[in-house]
């Protein structure tokens, strides 16, 4: 395959089976990244009890992971070009494979952490190179099925997270949890600098790079990750540590902005926003975010908090998600390329939004039966809703400046999930308190039926052996008990129902996109 003008490669020169299976290797490699954001969530218990941890320091494994992967997304289209996709992608895949093997083998939740956030920052470089190689790889009518592939599997992972890994931890141990990750992770390691042949590596760009800007933008985001998932926990400003975050966040954010916009060669490409397709596919990256990883946070936590189900039982309720996500695939390939995208993405987030609704009358009995179809309807709209917004989006920008835009549209799907869980996080505390003291103002000793309740439950305990004053108390906790499980239960009612107005308005805001004709022959920097 003889480089063309210029010593660069071309895309278009690689056969077609040759993309697609290079294609395909690169995409393995990004579903793991994305898988193994959430594919701890069922199991931070067994990790925790696994490495003598506390609730508080276990959390970290998770957090670790988001920070530094929310840190290196924006970085990977000037990595790349430094170092050429081929060995980016490989050095990363390998970086990850021999993190996720360190994890497996951690030997006190220290190591953990750290371990954690080295997968975190190597895997995901991986995610926002799919996206663009795509572009690079396919035109017309195989750019629609690429993007149906990605954006299905980039929202599909984070999905079966937490019934993926609560399926490992139930039959092996935690430790499978990152063991699976090593055969994928040479397969890709070793498969993409075989196949990939897009572009070389252009060494000088490290004499002019923004090192500033780099720094400001990791301590920006670092920040900013580590108060939104730390915030809910700590009483957010009642804390000084979040408070320092937050402004540390704020006004390295704003120094960010302003340096990549004065800057010559900007890490980040904050220009591209001036395009209205890209400017609106970033809010509706991020808000598609909110949707996908909030309902990924709360269902498996309705499960466990109300239902009492176990890791393996919350992966299996929740798993008709993935499956329907993916019947959807095929359906949606067929009418993209015969329907104006921009009806197929209200339809996606339409249905997301009605899927909202359907969650909105739980109750604490719901269980894998009750969640089928509002789950059903979510797998099916979320295919809808982020594969168009990737073509829409990514497909509107001019070739030469894909590459450093990208990053920037992935980063807004990530602070979407994490503000999005945030605010889920939040509301579910303030909300179930409001509830519950609601409930308890009904059930006062002057309530008869309450008082029935109590003296019926006070004879049964007092039958299985406890004296008068113990049977009474115990009475009363489970009332209290009862109060607290229907607190929590309409509050995660009002949170999806608020999720369902939220997407309404999103799918309101669709007609402003512009309908996109995609370039036939994308050139070697489009990815």
């Amino acid at each position: 395959m003889p480089p063309p003008a210029g010593g660069g490669f071309s895309a278009q020169s690689m056969s077609m089976p040759a993309r697609i299976i290079a294609f395909g290797t690169m995409v393995v490699g990004m579903f793991i990244a994305l898988l193994d954001i959430q594919i701890v969530s069922a199991s931070l218990r067994d990790i925790g009890g696994g490495l003598s941890a506390g609730a508080d320091e276990t959390a970290w494994v998770q957090t670790s992971y988001l920070i530094a992967e929310i840190i290196v997304i924006p970085l990977s289209g000037w990595l790349s070009r430094v170092m050429s996709t081929r060995w980016i992608f490989a050095v990363s895949a390998a970086g990850f494979t021999v993190a996720s093997l360190l994890c497996g083998a951690a030997w006190n939740i220290q190591s953990m952490i750290a371990f954690r956030a080295l997968q975190g920052f190597l895997g995901g470089s991986m995610i926002p190179l799919v996206f663009t190689t795509a572009f690079a790889f396919f035109s017309g009518p195989q750019r629609v099925v690429a993007a149906a592939v990605i954006g299905g599997l980039s929202s599909l992972a984070p999905t079966l997270g937490p019934t993926i890994g609560g399926w490992i931890t139930d039959n092996y141990s935690w430790h499978w949890l990152f063991f699976i990750n090593i055969v994928p992770g040479i397969f890709v390691t070793v498969t993409v600098p075989l196949l990939v042949r897009i572009d070389r590596p252009d060494v000088s760009l490290l004499r002019g790079a923004d090192y500033l800007g780099m720094a400001l933008m990791a301590i920006s985001l670092g920040c900013l990750e580590y108060t939104l998932e730390e915030g809910p926990r700590w009483d957010w400003f009642g804390d000084a540590t979040i408070r320092t975050t937050a402004w540390l966040a704020a006004l390295c954010g704003v120094a960010f902005v302003w340096r990549s916009l004065v800057y010559a060669q900007p890490i980040v490409d904050l220009r591209a926003l001036r395009q209205r397709n890209f400017a609106l596919g970033c809010f509706f990256s991020f808000a598609t975010g909110i949707g996908i990883f909030a309902t990924i946070y709360l269902t498996p936590l309705f499960l466990g908090r109300v239902r009492g189900f176990s890791a393996f039982e919350i992966g299996m309720a929740v798993f008709s998600t993935g499956i329907f996500q993916l019947l959807s695939i095929p359906l949606y390939t067929m009418l993209a390329n015969r329907v104006d995208l921009r009806i197929l993405m209200m339809a996606g987030i339409g249905g997301f939004g009605l899927s909202m609704w359907q969650f909105a009358p739980i109750t604490h009995d719901w269980g894998t039966a009750q969640l089928l179809l509002p789950q059903a309807l979510r797998g099916a709209a979320q295919q809808f809703a982020v594969a168009p917004i990737v073509t829409l989006t990514l497909g509107s920008l001019a070739p030469a400046r894909l590459r450093l835009a990208s990053g920037l549209f992935n980063l807004m799907r990530n602070l979407g999930g994490a503000i999005g869980i945030a605010v889920c996080t939040t509301v579910l505390n303030d909300r179930t308190n409001l509830h519950f003291f609601r409930l308890a103002e009904t059930m006062g000793a002057g309530n008869p039926a309450v008082g029935q309740w109590l003296a019926g439950v006070g004879v049964r305990m007092s039958a299985a052996g406890l004296d008068a004053v113990d049977a009474q108390t115990a009475a009363v906790r489970q009332l209290w008990l009862l109060t607290l499980r229907e607190a929590q239960t309409i509050t995660f009612g009002d949170i999806f129902a608020g999720l369902g107005v939220i997407f309404l308005f999103v799918t309101l805001m669709v007609p402003l996109m512009q309908k996109v004709a995609p370039p036939k022959a994308p050139s070697a920097d489009a990815h």
